[in-house]
């Protein structure tokens, strides 16, 4: 089964470690990344999170962009609701002209920090022009690569720097309403696939994209590969995720029941409800792990995964990517 592997990196911070060396430690990952193979190489959006560096994904992909030579970099993604796309639209023209043909921009709907980051995110928006994330998606679509409608109050902005080529623009979303505001823009899909990851919603989303846009979706996902299958389960086992909802019908995922109870307390809510799920994530020896991706390559039409390694010590994440790429990418190192 032939498709496209590239991975997610989130910058995390482990015990005893500084955010200084998270950083480097994504820097060596994204060059190891493209010396095996690997398609893209993306990093993550948090705000206020002890856990991760990653808090300005658009300046560490300037970072790896000069590090790298050839490996496609980008967000996964741009918190869209913070920013302007005007804004948006300039950073990312400076970086496709700083690497032509390298630079992906991919943009979501999530908060990616608790209420409090996004107050401060968002203090300077006039809350009478608030906007919704297909709105945004638009203006960025018009900024980028089309035009504004003659009506819209910014037509006729000009955007620079020009540049030869655009970058590629990706939503990532977990719903069918995400896959299809993806495809009436003309951008690809990236279904979270590590965060919401039942078959059943990942198909019919993916294929809602495929019969609008015709084209695939890609897939993002957990994945943890050890020279053991035990050692691999026992990195994946630590994982946990806890789906809030709060009164308003607002819902967001953390990482602990402690940041649950935060995020409640910040947006005002006392009836929230926090679940706890122990998220899908493909474990195993690499032979193990290439033999889900082939079935699910082939269920879901999918041509390209993107894999997030929930694991926070760096040299178990590095051999998991090395493992990983070993089985898919090259195969006949297998056979040798």
């Amino acid at each position: 089964m032939s498709y496209r592997l590239s991975l997610l990196d989130k910058s995390p911070i482990p015990e005893e470690a500084t955010a200084a060396e998270a950083l480097a430690r994504t820097v060596a990952l994204a060059r190891r990344a493209e010396a095996l193979g690997y398609h893209r190489f993306w990093v993550a959006e948090h705000h206020g999170s002890a856990g991760y560096a990653g808090a300005a994904p658009e300046v560490l992909a300037a970072h790896l962009l000069a590090h790298t030579s050839k490996i496609r970099i980008g967000t996964g993604g741009v918190m869209l609701q913070h920013y302007s796309p005007y804004k948006v639209a300039e950073v990312f023209r400076v970086l496709e002209a700083l690497a032509p043909g390298r630079v992906d921009l991919g943009v979501g709907k999530a908060p990616g920090g608790l209420p409090a980051s996004t107050r401060a995110l968002q203090s300077r928006h006039d809350p009478t022009l608030k906007s919704s994330f297909e709105e945004l998606l638009a203006e960025l679509e018009g900024h980028l690569g089309g035009t504004l409608p003659a009506g819209h109050p910014l037509s006729g902005v000009i955007v620079t720097p020009r540049t030869q080529s655009l970058p590629e623009r990706i939503v990532l979303g977990a719903s069918t309403d995400t896959a299809l505001e993806a495809a009436r823009h003309g951008w690809q899909f990236c279904y979270a696939g590590h965060f919401n990851g039942e078959l059943a919603g990942i198909e019919e989303a993916t294929q809602v994209y495929r019969k609008a846009s015709g084209r695939s979706a890609s897939l993002a996902l957990y994945a943890v590969v050890a020279d053991s299958g035990e050692e691999a389960e026992r990195l994946a086992s630590g994982l946990r995720i806890f789906k809030v909802q709060l009164a308003n019908g607002q819902r967001v995922n953390v990482l602990s029941r402690e940041a649950a109870a935060d995020y409640a307390r910040q947006a005002g809510d006392i009836a929230y409800t926090a679940t706890e799920v122990h998220p899908q994530v493909l474990h195993g020896t690499g032979a193990e792990v290439r033999a889900r991706l082939d079935l699910l390559a082939e269920r879901l039409h999918v041509e390209e995964f993107i894999v997030d390694s929930p694991v926070a010590a760096f040299a178990p994440r590095l051999r998991s990517v090395e493992l990983l790429a070993e089985a898919v990418l090259q195969p006949e190192a297998l056979a040798a």
